[in-house]
């Protein structure tokens, strides 16, 4: 071949056989002295014993020994990582020993526990929201419910809540969200079916809610969930999408109701007050008619009594005043004509026909009519 016999010898391009030129193309063979000179490369595997050279210094027993050394403090870093737990502020730890809890609380901060034998349970005891009914349930009909007055409405609540014994919380239900949630739809329902569908829409939403909060908590309490009810909010209360435009018409009709109502009340008060005014003024009238008649009599009366006073002081004077009086009344109002016997001697006497459908004013009058 071309490369055989370039140097004398065999050994291909690399002078690898016996002859005179060993180095190759390259003046050296493929395999260099260990170590290096001051310019190669350091040499891979005497870096990896020299390693191995320090680790036997640093672990006791040697390199074999060692292994189980590094595998201990491994596995004694991992529990105590393990170990070693956070509380948070808004939050409880509760500390089980193979599984049963112990009876303290661990509260926010660093803590330790003997893992795996010792495990924690962390909870939430910052104020908490449940929403039942609508589209933030998951069932669709679960807001349905069914008045006393036999309507049915769909209700829209919230509860806020809070934990207050982790340990029960944890513990005594299996699962506690799922709990308060029916156990609050199951209030709602019966607080709801004992009362008319018009308190649940406007009229009395807080007092139902005051109702359902209190059923609710005493319902938790006897399951021991360590669960406080904070506020219960109706959030909204509406018919079914179904009935919505029936319940509308009853709901106009009801508002047309009240506003006859309103209006015939308003009638019924004009009225009312027209004819009280009315009976004020006719006893105002009556009140004043027996006041003057009363004084009226009281003044004849009294009239009479000064009368019948100077009477009894002087009798004869009084009772021909009296006469005079009587006679100048009755005289006056007469049609006749008297002339003195004595006085009238000479006199044509003249009677005026004419004049005699008239009314005279005094006797004098005629007299002097009739003298003329």
């Amino acid at each position: 071949m071309p490369w055989s016999n370039q140097n004398g010898g065999g050994g291909g391009p690399w002078g690898g056989g016996g002859g005179g030129n060993q180095g190759g193309p390259w003046g050296q063979g493929p395999n260099r002295p260990r170590g290096g000179g001051k310019g190669g490369p350091p040499d891979l595997e005497e870096i990896i014993r020299r390693g191995q050279d320090q680790l036997k210094n640093v672990v006791p027993g040697g390199f074999n020994g060692g292994v189980f050394a590094i595998v201990g403090l491994l596995i004694v870093g991992f529990v105590l990582i393990n170990s070693i737990y956070t509380v948070q502020p808004d939050e409880r730890g509760v500390e089980m020993r193979f599984g049963k809890p112990k009876d303290e609380i661990s509260m926010p901060g660093l803590h330790y526990h003997f893992w795996p034998f010792e495990t924690v349970e962390f909870v939430k005891i910052t104020e908490q929201q449940q929403n039942i009914g609508g589209r933030s349930s998951g069932q669709s009909n679960s807001g349905l419910m069914l008045t006393g007055d036999q309507n049915i409405v769909n209700v829209q609540f919230s509860v806020l809540y809070s934990v207050t014994d982790p340990k029960a919380y944890l513990f005594n239900v299996e699962n506690p969200s799922d709990t308060l949630q029916q156990v609050a739809e199951s209030a709602m329902r019966e607080v709801v079916g004992r009362r008319p569908a018009q308190d649940i829409f406007r009229d009395n939403r807080q007092a139902i809610a005051a109702d359902v909060k209190s059923t609710i908590q005493a319902t938790m309490d006897t399951y021991g969930t360590g669960v406080s009810v904070n506020t219960v909010a109706i959030e909204d209360a509406a018919p079914p999408r179904e009935v919505a435009d029936a319940f509308d018409e009853v709901q106009r009709a009801e508002q047309d109701e009240d506003r006859f109502v309103e209006e015939a009340n308003q009638y019924a008060n004009q009225v009312l007050g027209k004819a009280r005014g009315q009976g004020a003024q006719i006893r105002e009238e009556a009140a004043a008619y027996k006041d003057r008649v009363v004084k009226e009599a009281q003044g004849e009366a009294q009239r009479f009594v000064s009368v019948y006073d100077e009477y009894s002081k002087a009798p004869d004077v009084t009772r021909k005043r009296l006469y005079l009086e009587t006679m100048q009344g009755v005289l006056g109002k007469s049609k006749k004509v008297i002339i003195d016997e004595k006085n009238g001697q000479g006199v044509l006497p003249y009677l005026p026909l004419n004049e005699i459908g008239r009314p005279t004013t005094s006797g004098a009058a005629a007299v002097s009519g009739a003298a003329q």
